[in-house]
Order: structure tokens, then sequence, then C-alpha cells
């Protein structure tokens, strides 16, 4: 039996994810994890059409909290067991120029975007390291070039990007892999705060991300971990 924990399953890529994981079949159980119980439930929903619902828990948790997450995978592993897979893919931005941005509006961002995939690896590789597994994390375009106007946002996702890149070499004693993908323009809500005024249906959709992350977290992918992968479609016209 495989658990695969991922979170940010209520909407967008995390939605569009979980839901082709389970028609994909690599895992026996999944820890679903989301902050709106109605948005989690319909992910559950969509994704026992192709498992057992039983296979299928949620797990409620404000990532605002990081501090909160070691108790939260501790139960993981006591109802679920032997997790193999993380996917870090919940997210939060507050797009604003620098002398516009609050302390707590970049603590916050920090505290999504980064605090809480590190709690999530720290905690999950303590159960992982025994039988290995896979860590995939979500980061962005934006931290890799700059973003004027995206301070906390941007530099969080290049966070992200660094700490995969970092923990690739650090993990692979214990026979984990670390992969991050960066995707670029993406019809989710947290891509409407960043864009308000852009067109969703010309850019990228969530379930060509989640395409992309299903190809990784394929156990016999083997050779992709430690790259930040960049995902882009031309815009259409």
């Amino acid at each position: 039996m495989a658990t695969c924990v991922i979170t940010g399953i209520g909407s967008g890529i995390g939605k569009a994810t979980a839901i082709m994981l389970a028609q994909k079949g690599f895992f026996n159980k999944y820890a679903l994890i989301g902050r709106n119980d109605d948005d989690m439930i319909q992910t559950k929903m969509e994704m026992a059409k192709y498992m057992p619902e039983e296979a299928l828990c949620l797990y409620h948790i404000d990532l605002s909290y990081p501090e909160n997450i070691p108790q939260l995978v501790e139960k993981i592993d006591a109802e679920q067991g032997n997790i193999m897979a993380l996917l870090n893919i919940a997210g939060y931005t507050d797009p604003q120029p620098l002398l516009s941005t609050s302390l707590e509006s970049f603590e916050l961002t920090y505290k999504v975007n980064v605090y809480a995939p590190f709690m999530f690896m720290r905690e999950c590789v303590k159960y992982m390291r025994k039988n290995g597994g896979k860590i995939l994390n979500v980061a962005s375009t934006a931290g890799m070039t700059p973003r004027p106007g995206w301070l906390s946002y941007a530099s969080s996702k290049a966070a992200v990007i660094s700490m995969s890149e970092t923990l690739t070499s650090e993990l692979s004693e214990y026979g984990i892999m670390v992969y991050c993908v960066s995707p670029g323009r993406c019809a989710t809500k947290l891509r409407r705060r960043l864009a308000p005024d852009e067109d969703p249906t010309t850019i990228m959709q969530p379930e060509e991300v989640a395409e992309v992350i299903c190809n990784l977290i394929n156990p016999q992918e083997l050779c992709l971990d430690g790259q930040n992968i960049v995902i882009r479609k031309q815009m259409k016209r």
C-alpha cells in the first residue's frame, strides 16, 4: 500500500492533479489536504469515480499556521501509513509593490508558500526515509525572473525552487527524489489575483500542468529530479 499526500486539492492545479492521479492508479491511498471543505468534498467525489471512496481521506488545515503541520502528518501516517509521495501544490498571493507590502502580508505569503512546504517535507521525510519516495513542489516562473509588483509572491517561489534543488542532494541517501515544477500563466484562482484582467481561456489550463506533474510522480520516472522544470504554453492570440 502506498499513500500520496497532496496539498491545495480544493481548486486549480491541486484539484486537477488529484483527479488525474486517481485515474492513473499510481497510489492506493490519498491524504487530501485543503482549507475549503465544500471544495475538498467536490474533489473527493470526482476522484471517487476512479477509485474506492474509502481510500480518499480529507484533512482540513489552514496553512497560514504551519506549526500545526507536524501533528497533521503524524495523524496521516497513523491513519494511512506508508507515505510514498508528497505534492506541495497549495499557494497564496497578495500582489503588491514594495511600498504597499505590509509585513503581515509578506509573512502570510511565506507561511503558505515556503514554511508550509518546508514543514510538510520535514515531517513526511521522517516516515518516507524508511522506504523512499517522491516529493514534488510547485513553484512558478515568477520565482525565476523579476516581477515588479509581485515581491512577496515571486521571492517565495524563488525560495521553493532553491529548497527543492538543495533537498534533491540531501535526501538522495534515503531514496527520496525531489522534483520542482514552475508553471507559467495558468488559469487558477491565484492567477486571477495576479492578473485580474487576463482572459483565462487564452492561457494554460490546470489540467495541462497536472499532466506534467503526474508524469513526474509516476513511479517509473527516475531521471528528472533535481531540476526546475518550466511548464509553459504559447498564448492564444
